[in-house]
């Protein structure tokens, strides 16, 4: 007899594909084929990582730095990173208490894994990044998603915060700048959230891997620098934004002994340590002068000048403001039971779809960050492909009203 039972196991089988990641594909394949895609669907920088990065990692691959490193990370780079938050965040840290992963990402997945248990509740702002509720339900949580509204910016106001919080709430995952909405949270705001959080003994996860993309002169405020959640949090970073190294797959962890202890045991069970060469790029990196940074984030500053403005002139679209990242929320309620391009638009999907077939132009519907009106635009890419983009969305909607 053939047994009937899947050969995926149920923990696996419940994973959804990123859409991020889906779309990016089929609007890469399209572009393999031949066919002229515009695509604001990755959310990865245009830009190369500067050479003196590279150049530290050809030295040290010369230097011989081939074999296994410690799973944690080289003694260099985790102090490095200790530098770092030191200089930059104000926040005191040991490299003990420092875990290097492959990308924030996977610094997100230690972190929930060791955190949250069967049941627990953690607190997500929606709209989210995909990822963060398929790790959670995947470590046997539960993803409670509060609401933001587009009037606040999208930013998560106590009220909500208070209403979201029960006896089964565990962790809440927060992340300033966010991803998608580009949300900023300053001083006032994270402390209002990080008393209710203290109040009702929830731990907390600080996903700042944008917080060098922040605009209009503001600067990046960590919960850590508000409130004594410390020794109750983990802060999650990277270096794949703010220096254009996303291929490196370089993200970190800031945590207590006792949690980092538990990351450092999950990750010697699954990666081990990273790839010990490139560790040395990291470190140049974080230890540079931020110039670099800067110019990216001044180009990104310019196209999101644009990329607004470029919306605002689409009468049956929206959009908000985003402080920071370098996403762009575009809202299509407008479009709901209206015919374009032959198919009438009953979501974000059905738009995203109806654009990437009609004028091959990709973006990322918003049901997968739990906001079914809106999309994601990605404006990590040149000021003329904004505006070619653009010129093609602004003809297939010229006619609905």
């Amino acid at each position: 007899m053939t047994s009937e039972r899947s050969l995926i196991s149920p923990a696996v089988a419940g994973i959804k594909e990123s859409a991020t990641l889906a779309v990016s594909s089929k609007a890469k394949a399209m572009k393999a084929a031949g066919e002229d895609v515009i695509a604001f669907a990755a959310g990865e920088p245009d830009f190369d990582t500067p050479d003196f990065i590279k150049n530290a990692a050809i030295e040290a691959l010369k230097a011989g730095k081939t074999g296994y490193g410690p799973v944690p990370g080289t003694p260099e780079l985790r102090e490095a990173i200790c530098r770092k938050l030191k200089r930059e965040n104000d926040l005191d840290y040991d490299p003990a208490e420092i875990v290097v992963s492959v990308g924030a990402k996977h610094s997100l997945f230690n972190a929930i894994l060791t955190l949250v248990s069967p049941g627990d509740e953690v607190l997500i702002p929606a709209p989210y990044w995909v990822t963060y509720p398929e790790q959670v339900r995947f470590a046997g949580g539960v993803p409670v998603a509060v609401e933001t509204q587009p009037e606040d910016g999208f930013r998560l106001t106590p009220e909500a915060v208070a209403a979201a919080i029960t006896t089964k709430t565990r962790v809440m995952i927060l992340n300033s700048p966010s991803n998608p909405t580009g949300a900023v949270y300053d001083s006032d705001a994270l402390a209002a959230i990080a008393e209710l959080l203290v109040k009702h003994d929830v731990l907390v996860i600080s996903d700042e891997i944008y917080e060098h993309l922040i605009y209009g002169g503001r600067k990046h405020v960590s919960i850590f620098n508000v409130a004594e959640l410390r020794e109750r949090g983990v802060l999650i970073n990277g270096l794949s934004k703010a220096y254009a190294m996303t291929g490196w797959r370089i993200g970190y962890s800031a945590a207590p002994a006792e949690v980092t202890g538990a990351m450092k045991r999950l990750q010697s069970q699954s990666t081990s340590g990273i790839t010990t060469f490139i560790q040395s790029g990291a470190a140049a990196a974080l230890d540079s002068d931020g110039a670099d940074v800067a110019k990216m984030r001044d180009a990104f500053e310019r196209r999101r000048a644009l990329i607004i403005n470029r919306v605002k002139d689409i009468p049956v679209l929206m959009c908000t403001e985003p402080e920071g990242a370098f996403y762009l929320m575009v809202g299509i309620g407008n479009l709901i039971g209206k015919v374009v391009a032959g198919k009438e638009i009953n979501g974000a999907s059905d738009f995203c779809l109806t654009m990437l077939d009609a004028i091959k132009v990709a973006a990322i519907p918003g049901e997968a960050f739990g906001a079914p009106d809106w999309c994601r635009f990605s404006y990590a890419t040149s000021e003329d492909t904004i505006n070619a983009g653009f010129d093609r969305i602004a003809e297939l909607l010229k006619d609905v009203g």
